[in-house]
């Protein structure tokens, strides 16, 4: 039996764990889920009903993408992207995404549901939050961690990619370029092309 993965294929979260699992060479099942019709096999095992689910061959549920992460890179690591010395300084950065980025995206992305502003303040919001200190950083070293790729740029790239993609005109002219070169270097790679194929074991 193979890892049983659930996704869902514009889901930043299912994303990134499946460029995690493709970047390890983990060999695997993908369920492709439609969200507004979760299949009941997905919420026996995970009751939440949000993905990524992986399901491991011993029966173990891993439900937390950044969790997915992490066992995906255990199992295999060719190019080096976790090396332990380094989560001090990004295990802060994927907290600031998951927690505080991904609300202001939220409100930047359906402002209609966040009336307490405009999009534009929404936006601004993540810029100073998140947008500004990537392009800082980004204009020091080619990734955010520096000069070599790491698990923190899978994790990151989904939701820059979805943020960027809310007003691709405003994101072209806006003040950050090495931030857009670097999204675009991975938006071209081999690597993410190949996860958002559709895949050809979903059920």
């Amino acid at each position: 039996m193979l890892p049983q993965l659930y996704s869902f294929r514009r889901c930043p979260y299912a994303m990134r764990a499946r460029l995690a699992l493709r970047y390890a060479g983990i060999e695997l099942e993908i369920h492709e889920v439609q969200l507004r019709a979760k299949p009941p096999e997905l919420l026996r095992l995970s009751p939440k009903g949000t993905v990524p689910v992986l399901l491991l061959p011993s029966g173990e549920l891993i439900e937390q993408s950044a969790d997915i992460i992490f066992w995906a890179l255990a199992q295999a690591d060719p190019q080096g992207w976790r090396r332990l010395e380094l989560d001090a300084e990004a295990l802060p950065w994927l907290a600031l995404n998951d927690g505080p980025f991904k609300r202001l995206l939220d409100c930047y992305k359906y402002p209609d549901r966040y009336p307490q502003t405009t999009q534009t303040q929404w936006r601004a919001e993540a810029e100073a939050l998140m947008l500004a200190p990537l392009e800082q950083r980004l204009a020091r070293h080619a990734y955010v961690l520096g000069p070599n790729p790491s698990w923190l740029d899978l994790a990151l790239l989904p939701f820059v990619r979805q943020f960027a993609g809310v007003d691709a005109a405003w994101f072209e002219a806006a003040p950050y370029p090495a931030l857009r070169a670097w999204l675009q270097a991975w938006l071209g790679s081999d690597l993410f092309i190949d996860v958002m194929l559709k895949p050809a074991q979903a059920t």
